[in-house]
């Protein structure tokens, strides 16, 4: 059983009849941190109608509540820095901190804060909540896929996660483009998002 359990039917149910809460699930509740020596939050871009430019941001937190015995009580929230924009070109790094995209100076975070979790069958969920990018937020749902839970060497219980999303960044404000003389334009409005998430339960 997954992480955020199974869709029920609409009648809950009582008495000697109710579901009991799978053991190894209930063991996953509680407060976790994000690790970001071993999480990746990324985006890939269309680049002059030809080629992906991928990038990374290199420094952000976020923190998880996971409950077992009740999964829509599960959240999820993310900080991410934007002056840690990472696309392995400093030029191109320096274009997008500026105010053509990001405005860093003004608006140095992005954020998600969750608003529900729901299983979508086996190992699939999906979180939806707010991001806010340039001081817009707007509805984003992720897909995952739960990795699974492990103790370390170190002894810290962690959970897994792979996700993805699309975003159209024209709807947060990011609407700087050029047009190429062949038609077409520099950057995709399409942005696939990314996220490789570890997280360790806190003490």
């Amino acid at each position: 059983m997954g992480i955020f359990g199974r869709k029920t039917t609409d009648t809950p149910a009582t008495g000697a009849a109710a579901v009991a809460v799978n053991p190894a699930l209930a063991a996953l509740t509680g407060e976790y941190t994000i690790d970001p020596a071993h999480s990746t939050i990324g985006f890939v871009a269309r680049h002059a109608m030809v080629t992906n430019v991928k990038g990374s941001f290199k420094d952000f937190e976020g923190a998880l509540h996971l409950d077992g015995a009740d999964p829509s009580r599960s959240t999820a929230t993310i900080d991410v820095k934007m002056e840690s924009i990472d696309t392995g070109s400093a030029d191109r790094d320096t274009h997008l901190k500026s105010s053509d995209f990001f405005k860093t100076d003004e608006f140095p975070a992005m954020t998600f804060r969750s608003t529900k979790a729901e299983a979508l069958g086996g190992d699939d969920y999906r979180i939806t909540g707010e991001l806010s990018i340039l001081g817009t937020t707007k509805p984003l749902s992720i897909d995952l896929e739960f990795n699974g839970s492990a103790k370390d060497p170190f002894g810290n219980e962690r959970v897994g996660f792979e996700g993805k999303a699309e975003i159209l960044r024209s709807e947060w404000g990011l609407t700087w483009n050029a047009a190429l003389e062949t038609g077409g334009v520099l950057v995709s409005d399409k942005i696939k998002l990314n996220f490789d998430i570890s997280a360790i339960k806190n003490a």
